[in-house]
């Protein structure tokens, strides 16, 4: 649910590739065109990511490498090896002298960009690690696991601060608020529970009840607002693959924060759904997909 990211001018967005998932595509928004393709990847491309000044996208895959590559000439500038299993996220710092990345070997790994090198192994999940996301100040980083908890790691000393439990699931996302207060959590069981970051007290819980109880539907993606007054999701379903009903596995749903209420329903998407992202700007939405298209909602 990584592999979707905005520009930080909103003018561009970075995917993974839809037709073989090793490369990755960069379009321009206005035009809906593909201006360049990454290639050098072995395996399924699982997250990229934009440098904070948009100079440089990061990406993980399946291959167990880290690549960072110069946006204007598409070339891969540093590849960055260490993970022994597959890599599922990366982030940037804020101030984009870091990156982060969580892989199926339990831990997350903290790699100096300019230098390229691995400068701290963060060990503590009990399972693979499925997301990290630095917070809008920079001082934390935060990560997910399928062992249903979310550490918090301080930077200066990249020792573990808090573990948040009280997870009865999977813990399949995480977004912080543009102010760094709440860290909103996306869960196996079709919740969005919202914690205050310095406490981890729950303070808000979204969720819709669903008439099909025989699947489990999930969050595979979310996203604040720029804003910080909604979260966009993406809502996907488990069950067996012979059984599963895909025209109703594609739904986003818009939460007001305020209320809790889901206030929009965007359907169109024909398989299952992937990435949610808001533009920079606030003003869209962009969705991926398995139907193997990138859908941008106002």
């Amino acid at each position: 649910g990584k592999a979707l990211c905005y520009s930080p001018d909103g003018a561009y967005l970075a995917s993974a590739s839809a037709d073989d998932g090793n490369t990755i595509e960069l379009w321009e928004v206005e035009t809906g065109k593909c201006v360049k393709t990454l290639e050098g990847h072995t395996n399924w491309v699982t997250s990229v990511v934009y440098s904070p000044y948009g100079k440089y996208v990061a990406s993980c895959s399946l291959d167990k490498t880290v690549k960072i590559w110069e946006v204007e000439s598409g070339k891969c500038i540093k590849t960055l090896e260490g993970h022994t299993d597959i890599i599922e996220s990366i982030s940037y710092s804020p101030s984009g002298k870091y990156l982060a990345s969580g892989s199926w070997d339990k831990t997350v790994k903290i790699w100096e960009v300019e230098s390229g090198k691995c400068i701290k192994t963060l060990e503590g999940h009990a399972i693979f690690v499925y997301f990290v996301v630095f917070s809008p100040d920079g001082k934390y980083l935060a990560s997910s696991s399928p062992d249903q908890t979310i550490k918090l790691w301080e930077i200066t000393s990249w020792e573990c601060k808090k573990t948040l439990g009280g997870h009865t699931t999977f813990v399949m996302s995480i977004s912080y608020s543009p102010d760094g207060k709440y860290l909103a959590s996306g869960l196996y069981d079709k919740v969005i529970k919202i914690s205050e970051a310095a406490t981890g007290k729950c303070i808000k819980i979204l969720t819709e009840d669903v008439e099909d109880a025989e699947f489990i539907r999930y969050i595979e993606s979310m996203t604040y607002s720029p804003d910080g007054k909604y979260i966009a999701s993406g809502c996907c379903i488990d069950g067996p693959i012979d059984t599963v009903d895909y025209s109703w596995n594609n739904t986003i749903k818009v939460w007001e924060l305020e209320s809790g209420k889901c206030i929009k329903t965007l359907e169109g998407h024909e398989g299952h759904l992937t990435s949610v992202r808001f533009s920079p700007d606030g003003k869209y939405v962009a969705s991926a997909s398995y139907d193997d298209t990138i859908k941008i909602w106002e």
